[in-house]
């Protein structure tokens, strides 16, 4: 027993330890001794002293197949005679022995003394004495002396972790120094900060001084993820940031634990769902150099106790005050000049030295280094355009295929001149001119551009050269005629045409040739700038001459196929495509509503949403498959997404007045019918509009949602998912809803329900294809609904098509 105190009260345990356990075998007179402490996190026990020369470290699980992790588990000591004897095992519930490590040593245990190692009445680990050389089991005083010298390994264990938290401590502080920039230090430092805490996940946050933000990044399989946190109460870490206090807390979903800091203290569990760890125990300390906080090091979920320990506390001041010192010193932090791509190196999108290589390739190549940083280094174009605007301080506006520039804006400019220059125009009003540049700091660009736009306020957005080059090539606007045509009738043909021609110019002859050999086949790729530019063109064409349906019909074999646009109720022929363009424009269509461009065989919906100028336009897309292989689309241009007055929609008086009395009572059905395209879903948003106020608890089943309205709780529907009418009205009932509005009563269940809600209480609008008022009444009955019901229910029948009205400013009286 001296030995052991004077081993505990040596300068260094290690050496001493194992000379110390060799002088216990020695003293039972044993074949094996090994002293166990624990692993929390691997709910293991593992050797402290050398098992042979073999065998460096025995682990074992602490369960109850094995002597030691049944003595830890349950704080017990055990005198076996013979590990082997079931019977003797058996006084012991729920014991066994696992004969792994005896085959791996060599050893057959039969005796054993086994009894738990405590320190400051916690239970820190294990010793096993195995086989009594003398006789054939050990005595029970033997036991009560293993128990004693327990006692006193316990503080030699204590002070073994001691030395080895001192270890890694020094280590850690070693990688910190030797660090040359500052990824280095948030991803090589935090392993061993785990094993230094024992704690399950560590984050070190450095300070973003321009966003007042304080982030951290882990390495995942996908790539670096970044968290941002902001500097106040609204998560731990952001308050530690904020008052630069650390924090010890025993669970962080303890609104008591978080109040004792913080009144308003809350912990954002995002960061948990991530990491798919919850957690718990938090400790976590500023990092402060001279008074200027740099960060903060949070560590989570102690393995061995439900709180972080005194020590604990110590070692985390020490390591936020090394990389304090750290982060002040790294040249990443030095007020050094940033360049164009300072935020690829600090997001660790690219090395310096990677930045470097590509420079110097760039400078040799005589290609652009942006071209080499998007296509052989693999940076997004979202990247890239973040730093350059971090940079400009000017926002990034980067390249989308939905958003079309208006031809006017480039009234008088010339393409190849603003090909060369690397800027264009993405918005020219009357008063102000927003210029998509690349480099808004070039003095000499921005006077010729503000030359070029006199007396009109500038404003500057940054992009890259391929946005730029994109805008300019893939829209329409990039085509830049300045021929104008205001015939309605021509429904600007001629610009379509002469697009058409210049990409059939562009089709070689061996090309044509393929195509008309293979129909199935396209020669032309959806992905194509010229096909990107004429369905562009379609469609804003449309939209100028307030067209309401597209019809794109392909021809049967190798006829042309046509493009049709519907306007105030006719049809009629706009263009005629030639037919080796058929499958790319119909497939670019798809790509655009997001539809399956390999399904040939079966209808599909979709939706198209695009910028056309400061507009946005949207389309609802069908597709049908036709003869010959073909696929038929139809766009319909929805409505502006405001509803109309109901006083603007040219009711009668007497109507007018009938329709405002009925949508005001409390409870009824109220249907709207007429043929497709009447304006049905516009006069029920008009009618929801007159009685819209927060008093009124409002929802609709739309499919698709075509106009919104703030106060309506509105609700799309999802066929694909089983979201429909009748789904969709069972859950507002349970919504407490006043009003319920459905898209249209299309099947048997979705009237039924309609025709109840309106008999509890409801007032219920919606929609059916009939042609008349009285029709409605057959078509209720035929659908099986039950006539006394809907006779007390139904309180209106809007009846409506739309007509053709005469210009009022052309107008004239005849007699």
């Amino acid at each position: 027993m001296s030995k052991i105190v004077s081993v505990v009260a040596s300068e260094s345990i290690n050496e001493a330890f194992f000379n110390l356990t060799d002088e216990i075998k020695e003293f039972f007179e044993c074949q094996s001794l090994v002293i166990y402490s624990v692993d929390a996190g691997k709910k293991q026990l593992f050797s402290r002293n050398l098992i042979s020369e073999v065998i460096e470290e025995k682990r074992v699980n602490i369960v109850d197949t094995n002597l030691p992790g049944y003595v830890f588990k349950r704080g017990i000591s055990l005198n076996i005679k013979n590990a082997y004897d079931k019977n003797e095992l058996n006084r012991y519930p729920g014991l066994s022995h696992d004969p792994f490590w005896d085959r791996k040593i060599g050893i057959k245990t039969q005796s054993a003394i086994v009894v738990p190692v405590s320190h400051n009445s916690k239970t820190v680990g294990v010793l096993e004495i195995i086989n009594y050389k003398g006789k054939a089991t050990f005595s029970d005083q033997m036991r009560q002396l293993a128990e004693d010298l327990a006692e006193s390994l316990g503080s030699a264990l204590e002070k073994l972790e001691q030395e080895e938290e001192k270890d890694i401590l020094q280590g850690i502080s070693l990688a910190i120094q030797e660090a040359s920039v500052m990824e280095d230090i948030l991803f090589e430092t935090t392993k061993p900060m785990s094993r230094l805490f024992n704690s399950e996940v560590v984050n070190i946050f450095a300070l973003d001084h321009s966003r007042n933000e304080i982030y951290s990044r882990i390495k995942t399989t996908q790539g670096i993820k970044e968290r941002r946190v902001s500097i106040s109460p609204k998560s731990i870490v952001g308050w530690v940031a904020l008052e630069r206090r650390m924090v010890n807390i025993d669970d962080v979903n303890s609104k008591e634990s978080l109040a004792r800091y913080h009144p308003d203290l809350v912990y954002d569990n995002t960061w948990d769902m991530d990491c798919q760890i919850p957690s718990k125990a938090m400790l976590c300390c500023p990092m402060i150099h001279e008074g200027r906080l740099m960060g903060v090091v949070q560590v989570i979920n102690t393995r061995r106790a439900e709180r972080f320990a005194p020590h604990h506390e110590r070692n985390i001041i020490a390591i936020a005050q090394m990389l304090a010192i750290a982060f002040h010193n790294n040249s990443r932090f030095a007020k050094s000049k940033p360049h164009k791509f300072s935020y690829l190196i600090n997001s660790g999108a690219i090395s310096p030295e990677e930045l470097e290589a590509s420079m110097i390739k760039a400078r040799r190549s005589k290609i652009d280094l942006e071209t080499i940083l998007l296509e052989e280094r693999g940076i997004k174009r979202a990247d890239l355009g973040k730093s350059l605007s971090n940079y400009y301080g000017v926002p990034y506006f980067g390249y989308s295929d939905s958003t079309i520039l208006p031809k006017k804006y480039f009234e008088g400019l010339n393409k190849n001149y603003l090909i060369k220059h690397h800027w264009v125009p993405i918005q020219n009003d009357n008063n102000l001119v927003i210029v998509l540049i690349d480099d808004p700091a070039d003095g000499d660009k921005v006077r010729n551009i503000k030359m070029t736009f006199p007396k009109k306020e500038i404003q500057f957005k940054v992009g890259l050269r391929a946005d730029i080059i994109d805008y300019l090539v893939k829209t329409p606007s990039g085509e830049m005629h300045d021929d104008d045509d205001d015939d309605d009738s021509h429904m600007d043909s001629e610009n379509i045409s002469s697009l058409l021609e210049s990409m059939i110019s562009e089709t070689d002859d061996s090309t044509l040739v393929e195509m008309q050999d293979d129909e199935e086949e396209s020669a032309i790729s959806e992905r194509d700038s010229s096909i990107v530019r004429l369905v562009n063109k379609i469609i804003t064409d449309a939209y100028d001459h307030g067209v309401s349906d597209i019809h794109i019909e392909p021809g049967v074999g190798k006829e042309q196929m046509l493009v049709r646009y519907r306007k105030e109720g006719e049809c009629g022929i706009v263009q005629e495509i030639p037919n080796i363009y058929r499958q790319a424009l119909i497939s670019r269509i798809k790509i655009m509503s997001k539809l399956d461009i390999a399904e040939r065989r079966l209808p599909q919906d979709g939706k198209i949403k695009m910028k056309y100028g400061k507009k946005e336009i949207e389309l609802r897309v069908a597709t049908c498959p036709t003869v010959g292989g073909n696929e038929d689309v139809v766009m319909r241009i929805l409505a502006a997404s405001k509803p109309l007055p109901l006083d603007k929609m040219n009711f009668s008086e007497r109507n007018g007045t009938l329709i405002k009395a009925s949508v005001k009572k409390p409870y009824g059905l109220i249907l709207v019918v007429g043929p497709t395209g009447s304006g049905k879903t516009t006069t029920l948003h008009s009618a929801l509009g007159f009685i819209n106020t927060p008093k009124k608890k409002i929802w609709t089943a739309e499919d698709p949602v075509e106009i919104t309205q703030r106060g309506l709780r509105q609700v799309q529907m999802h066929n694909k998912i089983g979201l429909d009418f009748a789904r969709a009205m069972r859950s507002f009932l349970r919504g407490d809803p006043d009003v319920i509005m459905v898209g249209e009563m299309r099947d048997v269940e979705t009237c039924s329900i309609g025709l109840e809600a309106s008999l509890t209480g409801h007032l219920v609008f919606s929609t059916l294809h009939t042609n008349s008022a009285p029709e409605t009444i057959t078509r209720l009955i035929d659908m099986g609904m039950n006539p006394i019901n809907f006779a007390d229910a139904l309180i209106l029948i809007v009846a409506q098509r739309l007509v053709k009205t005469l210009c009022k400013h052309c107008k004239k009286d005849y007699h």
